[in-house]
């Protein structure tokens, strides 16, 4: 897929450095955007505008050669690894080989992430090379405008969350209802493990993995981050969140309903009904130009209209609205833009979640989130998923 890097570009210029460097692994969503190239192991790559290189060991070598989108791919052997750590250690062996690779390259001056390692950054500086830490983290704001394909990668990882939402759904809607009310499921308790398991089961036969996700019941699902344990129980909010990320392209998707099995107390359905209407509002506040905090305040207007606490009103609520409206989403589940206060700009290609929600330990939990990319002229929901609180 075609990268745009025209602003990774003006922000070197600006700062008037050559390049922009990494030592990680294939886990910082950065590095691997910008090489294409997921390592277990930490490696060191630099981005100029002329060209992509990245250094690795001979272990990674050949893979990195197919693989990767650098323009350059260089190994320790190429820069004499072994004879450099025999004479001088493995410290200074390191900081020469890195400093005769950007030479290479060019690069005299670097911008890194705020996270690039202190002693990496150390030896560089020792072998004359200038490092400056970018504080604005410009390649993070450039991935999170998406590619028509970065699009259909998490389209992809969405269609696969559909279907284990609705193997989720499927259990704990057809649960007979013990004396006791907890589900039962083939005679036994149906619990947030079972279901979790199940989710991930079914996201495995879709390409996708998920090592944690939410199936949240009752004062579990008061809590926005609690994964859920135990039996689920009729007349109680269950909170399903699933965040899957493809195996093959690594692009992630998110998606939560509410489910609850039995008739909901007024109050349940009053938590539902006004949380959807804050979620539309919030999908109406969606277009290029809007900024994070603008499709923020629609929740926020919609709660405090129906006289339920924020912690945008109250800062110290612990009950109510206690968390932003989304997130972005694509390598990282949570990435740029912010849908809260002092969020940014939204521009096409953004990929965000809208999902407002209530909590308290008295009532429980309810949540609803459906994934969008931000279009020309709005939005292109990509969930197509039933929003129903009871069956």
């Amino acid at each position: 897929m075609d990268r745009d890097f025209a602003r990774l570009d003006e922000f070197l210029d600006e700062q008037g450095l050559d390049g922009y460097a990494f030592h990680d692994d294939g886990s910082n969503s950065d590095l691997y955007y910008v090489t294409g190239f997921d390592a277990p192991d930490p490696y060191f790559a630099v981005y100029t505008p002329e060209e992509t290189a990245v250094l690795v060991s001979s272990l990674e070598y050949g893979r990195a050669k197919q693989e990767s989108r650098a323009d350059t791919v260089k190994r320790h052997a190429d820069y004499d690894y072994r004879q450099k750590h025999a004479e001088h250690g493995e410290r200074e062996a390191e900081a020469m080989m890195a400093a005769e690779f950007l030479a290479d390259v060019g690069c005299e001056s670097l911008a890194v992430q705020e996270r690039f390692p202190v002693g990496a950054a150390d030896l560089l500086r020792e072998q004359g090379v200038s490092v400056e830490p970018d504080e604005d983290g410009v390649v993070t704001d450039v991935r999170a405008t998406k590619t028509d394909e970065e699009v259909e990668h998490v389209r992809t990882a969405q269609e696969a969350n559909e279907a284990a939402m609705a193997r989720a759904e499927q259990l704990i809607r057809g649960a007979d209802v013990g004396e006791d009310g907890v589900l039962r499921h083939d005679g036994d308790a149906l619990t947030s493990e079972f279901v979790k398991q199940e989710i991930e089961i079914e996201l495995l036969r879709h390409g996708c993995a998920l090592d944690e996700t939410i199936v949240a019941c009752g004062r579990d699902a008061a809590d926005p981050h609690d994964r859920g344990s135990g039996p689920l129980e009729a007349g109680e909010f269950v909170v399903v969140d699933i965040f899957p990320r493809d195996k093959a392209s690594k692009y992630h998707a998110d998606m939560t309903r509410t489910f609850l099995v039995g008739e909901p107390t007024d109050t349940q359905q009053e938590w539902y009904d006004v949380t959807h209407e804050a979620m539309r509002a919030a999908l109406d506040a969606v277009e290029p130009g809007a900024t994070g905090e603008d499709v923020n305040q629609a929740v926020v207007d919609v709660y405090t209209d129906h006289g339920f606490p924020t912690v945008y009103t109250d800062p110290e609520t612990e009950t109510g609205f206690i968390h932003s409206t989304g997130h972005g989403v694509g390598l990282d589940v949570h990435e740029q833009p912010s849908l809260s206060q002092g969020g940014e700009e939204l521009r096409p290609g953004h990929v965000i979640t809208i999902e407002p929600g209530l909590y308290d330990p008295e009532v429980g939990g309810v949540r609803i989130e459906d994934i969008v990319v931000v279009t020309e002229d709005g939005y292109e929901n990509l969930t197509d998923y039933e929003i129903s609180l009871a069956a």
